[in-house]
């Protein structure tokens, strides 16, 4: 069941719930070749912890999102609009601990429901990584269309198969007899999946971002400006004057939509909400296709981190009134026990220059003859595998050429 936090969570000492199902230090599967002490003084101007909050609001970012702080009053309206799900299908078995320690996986996932009625597809998959120290992270993205072993779920009445990664919430999300599909169990089954295919055993939050509310927080802060590094960028779905193109009647047609098509060329760009939104969605005219466009929307999370945190926001209240409105109404949020403040206190120490954006290469894998998905070349499993071994910092150091840059 949905609840809103609405305690402000000035107490940071709920804890952790229970693991996934990967066996503890298992490898994943085979990945296929792709064919305090100090004296009180009076503070002035942005408190720090509400900048660690906002931190903790990029990373809640999946092509959208959120959280900017700098009062107790901002943090309760925040905490009150966000809505709150069992997102892990932990129900009663989150347990009080001490405090937040790493290192953390983060688990992102980004919707575009058409309706209430639809079952929802994870168009956007980001995992943040954040080492023991908690103030540095990882951040990296899976195709939504990897081939993956899909693990049964009662709860849903799905019996298991080998299929797209991005039909996995879909699947978790059907409910037995009909009715509305529920979203948080698609995101239990999503997340049971990638744990089973990258060996890591435990997400420790989640988030949900519905892609409509993107639009709203981004023309909240006045738009974001970030670096187009391709010669054109060409829009499937919209005019240049943001206008839906023209579709044909059609069965199966690989690209329906014909007239103008908004255009999106190489440099430094102030994007209002749609044409970000529209330019992070694009991968059939993008170098890479779905590479390229995980490697957009990174590149946005990162933007938007660094936006965020510039005084022109921090310190216009009524600007920042309707970031935080905006952000409560895209974003759906599971801390295992731990609320969206406590994860702002406990990565104190990460800025937005904090992020290192990573690539995972593949390709497309035919079976049959056929296209059946993509799958990422064997480096993703050693990569995962430092993951697990709390090795990535050095893992990095020795792959640099995973480091997905700006420019």
């Amino acid at each position: 069941m949905a609840r809103r936090s609405g305690s402000g969570s000035s107490g940071r000492s709920t804890g952790r719930g229970a693991t996934g199902k990967a066996t503890p230090g298992a490898a994943p599967p085979d990945f296929g070749a792709p064919a305090s002490g100090a004296k009180s003084r009076k503070r002035s101007g942005i408190p720090r912890w509400a900048r660690w909050c906002t931190v903790l609001g990029a990373i809640l970012m999946v092509a959208s999102g959120g959280l900017l702080v700098t009062s107790e009053a901002l943090l309760a309206r925040y905490e009150g609009a966000v809505v709150q799900e069992d997102l892990f299908g932990d129900g009663a078995k989150v347990e009080a601990k001490s405090d937040i320690k790493g290192p953390l996986n983060i688990l992102l996932v980004g919707i575009d429901p058409r309706n209430a009625t639809t079952l929802p597809l994870a168009d956007s998959v980001m995992i943040m990584h954040i080492p023991a120290g908690l103030d540095r992270g990882y951040l990296f993205s899976l195709p939504r269309d990897t081939l993956v072993d899909i693990p049964p779920f009662p709860k849903s009445g799905y019996r298991g198969g080998r299929e797209k990664l991005n039909a996995a919430m879909s699947h978790g999300a059907r409910v037995q007899g009909g009715g509305k599909p529920d979203r948080a169990k698609g995101f239990e089954l999503l997340s049971n999946t990638i744990s089973d295919y990258t060996g890591i055993k435990r997400f420790d939050a989640g988030a949900i971002v519905n892609f409509a509310g993107f639009k709203k927080i981004v023309d909240a802060i006045g738009g974001v400006t970030m670096y187009v590094d391709e010669a054109e960028v060409l829009s499937e779905h919209l005019q240049p004057n943001g206008k839906a193109r023209p579709k044909r009647d059609c069965d199966n047609c690989a690209h329906p939509y014909y007239g103008p098509q908004a255009r999106y060329t190489k440099g430094t760009h102030k994007f209002q909400g749609w044409q970000a939104l529209d330019y992070v969605r694009q991968r059939y005219t993008v170098d890479g296709g779905d590479y390229g466009r995980q490697r957009h929307q990174q590149q946005f999370v990162k933007a938007m981190a660094q936006q965020v945190l510039s005084k022109n926001v921090m310190t216009d209240l009524p600007k920042l009134d309707k970031v935080l409105r905006a952000a409560g109404e895209s974003l759906v949020f599971s801390g295992r026990g731990n609320s969206v403040a406590d994860f702002g206190f406990a990565l104190k120490g990460m800025r937005q220059d904090s992020i290192t954006m990573i690539k995972l290469p593949g390709g497309g894998v035919n079976e049959n003859g056929k296209y059946a998905g993509e799958a990422l070349q064997p480096v993703a499993k050693d990569f995962f595998a430092s993951i697990r071994n709390e090795t990535t910092d050095a893992f990095i150091a020795s792959h640099a050429e995973l480091v997905n840059r700006d420019k």
